[in-house]
């Protein structure tokens, strides 16, 4: 009983706060728009019964969503800068994880405190300062042209570099923290024996941390990737209308049109695009590690 308790409880979990509102966006993604409170149709009643509710639910949305290319354009160029993002916040968050890792013992709890001391302040107040920081009469340009660098500013926001900097600015420490509990738990004797066999600092880096970090170095990715291709508040603030991306088409499908159905496809489609590589990803780990076993 103990172990089916336990047990019970992440699965009631899931199924409160996962399986249940995606049931709901699923039948919302199957229904048809409607001027009326809640905008779709159909709505189940008892009278009819459940087989005449099922009988009107038909898939128009997401036919919409293959024959309008706005749609798998937001999802392309969403995929792309998430992809790029993650890479460019593993090539910086790696150093300080990789740094972390090797001060010593007194230091790490303050650089841990450094690392998550952003989420101490509200994520829409960190995001309008880069606003001030990139715009044109921004700190970045006055400093600049103070030192003599540039002769005019230089246009940074609402560019796709703003939303570059916004997104590895935002999502650095999801990248740090699982990367340096990884090299935290490194034997540091193995890498004193790779070098007694030969190799160089570097190579010993490449050969033994490097592998042995492969853990955190992809949950830092998933960590990292998989909210960008949602993200709506950073591109919206700091890539303006020229970056296109599908949390800004769903927020403007749910908000703007009142478009509930289509909304509610783009959703579902964009929760497929995230839930299908990480369950295929599981199972390539599972036969692995049966495989080594």
């Amino acid at each position: 009983m103990r172990r089916a308790f336990l047990i019970a409880v992440p699965y009631l979990w899931l199924l409160a706060l996962f399986l249940v509102p995606f049931v709901i966006v699923l039948k919302i993604s199957l229904s048809d728009a409607a001027i009326a409170r809640p905008p779709y149709m159909p709505q189940f009643d008892w009278a009819e019964g459940i087989w005449a509710f099922l009988r009107e639910l038909d898939f128009e949305n997401f036919i919409f969503l293959t024959e309008d290319d706005l749609y798998w354009k937001a999802y392309l160029s969403s995929v792309r800068i998430a992809v790029v993002s993650t890479l460019l916040t593993l090539i910086v968050g790696y150093p300080i994880a990789y740094a972390m890792g090797r001060a010593p013992e007194e230091w790490r709890p303050t650089l841990m405190m450094l690392v998550i001391l952003p989420f101490w302040t509200s994520f829409l107040i960190r995001v309008y300062a880069w606003m001030g920081i990139l715009s044109n009469e921004g700190v970045l340009n006055q400093f600049l042209l103070w030192t003599g660098i540039i002769s005019a500013p230089l246009t940074i926001l609402n560019t796709p570099t703003a939303v570059y900097i916004g997104i590895v600015y935002t999502y650095l420490p999801f990248m740090i923290l699982p990367i340096y509990a990884a090299l935290d738990r490194l034997d540091g004797s193995l890498i004193e024996a790779a070098e007694d066999l030969g190799c160089s600092r570097v190579q010993a880096f490449w050969l033994v941390t490097i592998p042995l970090s492969r853990p955190g170095i992809i949950a830092g990715c998933f960590l990292v990737m998989i909210p960008v291709i949602g993200e709506f508040v950073i591109p919206s603030l700091l890539g303006g209308s020229g970056t296109l991306m599908i949390g800004k088409v769903l927020w403007e499908e749910f908000f703007s049109n009142r478009d509930w159905p289509v909304a509610s496809a783009v959703a579902v489609v964009l929760l497929l695009i995230l839930v299908i590589p990480i369950v295929l990803f599981q199972r390539n780990q599972q036969k692995q590690a049966e495989a080594e076993q």
